[in-house]
């Protein structure tokens, strides 16, 4: 298969099994910003194409537990890396490089330490996607879906600890500098949604 084939194999993959249907603008949108951060610097595109592409296979519908007690443990990074081989085999992806597409889905967590520079690009990206107007609405739509979301407040709190905790965490300088407008637009979000709540619990 070509080159092509197997990237748009992989995307068609994904456009069925992404569910709910907004899960999959997640997977173009990292894939964009890792190309961006990676723009320049040595690395490999196929397995940064992969690895952003695959990386969520275990949230989505169908491939998740729905079961409120087995979700709350699922582990769908350990689902991703399980099930990712086979299917680039199927889709003909270059087999050398599947170890490698492995390692930056394992690591692209906040809380990872990636090993590869693959691996960081994807990481940072992810990162960023909770960041700025695209974080504030990925974070706001899990409101009354989520378990983890009941109220807004929920939503509010989980923005805050990204505003302070997730900009420290990203390792490339690209990334920081696409970073900044972002946080800019977080910080007007939180402070107007709390001038306009007035202490009130959401």
């Amino acid at each position: 298969m070509r080159h092509l084939d197997y990237r748009q194999a992989i995307e068609d993959y994904i456009r069925l099994n992404a569910k709910p249907a907004n899960k999959f603008s997640h997977q173009a949108r990292l894939y964009g910003l890792a190309r961006r951060i990676a723009a320049g610097q040595p690395h490999d595109d196929e397995v940064v194409h992969a690895a952003a592409w695959l990386h969520d296979l275990g949230v989505f519908v169908g491939h998740r537990p729905e079961e409120p007690a087995a979700l709350a443990a699922w582990d769908w990074i350990a689902y991703a890396v399980q099930k990712a081989p086979a299917l680039l085999q199927q889709f003909g992806f270059p087999i050398t490089k599947i170890p490698a597409v492995l390692e930056a889905i394992r690591t692209h967590l906040p809380s990872s330490e990636p090993t590869t520079f693959e691996g960081m690009v994807l990481r940072d990206a992810d990162i960023l996607e909770q960041l700025g107007a695209v974080g504030i609405l990925r974070t706001v739509s899990k409101v009354g879906r989520d378990t983890r979301f009941v109220l807004f407040s929920d939503a509010l709190r989980v923005l805050r600890k990204n505003r302070d905790e997730l900009p420290a965490k990203l390792r490339l300088q690209a990334s920081r500098a696409l970073a900044e407008p972002r946080m800019t637009v977080l910080n007007l979000f939180l402070a107007a949604a709390e001038t306009e709540a007035d202490e009130t619990d959401w």
